[in-house]
């Protein structure tokens, strides 16, 4: 597993009030994903809650180019991001690439109506993580209030056989530069 504790804060001591326990927590601070880690066994939804997609069994044994977005129908995400995708998909997989999905922090239902208005069927994966967990083991998230909080940073990735192989994320999180389908390096 790619998590790697880069430093511990210590912990905090409290009594609760007419009690006479004490209780102690410690907090780790983890490191983001990196180029050479393993992607983590979290299941995503694809078109339904009944769904499920575990992540790490999706990329294994394959070469997969996944990328995350802050939301589903936002305006970068939906005129930019995924239609680029979608426009390369066939020449990604006609080059090697097993799958092209694209993750967001929104529901299952959310996800396959916004892939349905940009006709993702057989190009594009489109899986919810709606809990936001896949993104939070990632510790690729961000708090974006307009958009209801806990989103997805925009980032893009490369998966060889369940590690990563090349990493995007854009410098404020949110941008439209390094993720693009247009810059993913998936060729060997």
């Amino acid at each position: 597993m790619f998590r790697t504790a880069t430093s511990v804060t210590r912990g905090v001591v409290a009594v609760v009030k007419g009690s006479s326990r004490a209780i102690h927590t410690t907090l780790l601070r983890m490191a983001p994903v990196q180029v050479g880690d393993t992607l983590p066994s979290v299941d995503l939804f694809e078109d339904s809650p009944a769904n499920k997609v575990n992540i790490a069994e999706l990329v294994s044994g394959k070469k997969v180019v996944l990328f995350a977005v802050p939301g589903a129908f936002t305006p970068g995400c939906s005129k930019t991001h995924l239609p680029g995708y979608v426009q390369n998909a066939d020449k990604m997989k006609a080059d090697g690439v097993g799958e092209v999905v694209c993750v967001s922090v929104n529901d299952p239902y959310v996800m396959a109506a916004w892939g349905a208005q940009h006709n993702t069927k057989g190009k594009v994966r489109m899986l919810a993580d709606p809990n936001g967990n896949f993104i939070k083991a990632l510790d690729l998230g961000t708090n974006l209030p307009p958009l209801g909080g806990f989103r997805s940073k925009r980032f893009s990735m490369v998966i060889n056989d369940g590690k990563v192989q090349e990493l995007n994320v854009e410098p404020d999180g949110t941008g439209l530069s390094c993720s693009l389908a247009d810059k993913i390096k998936y060729k060997n």
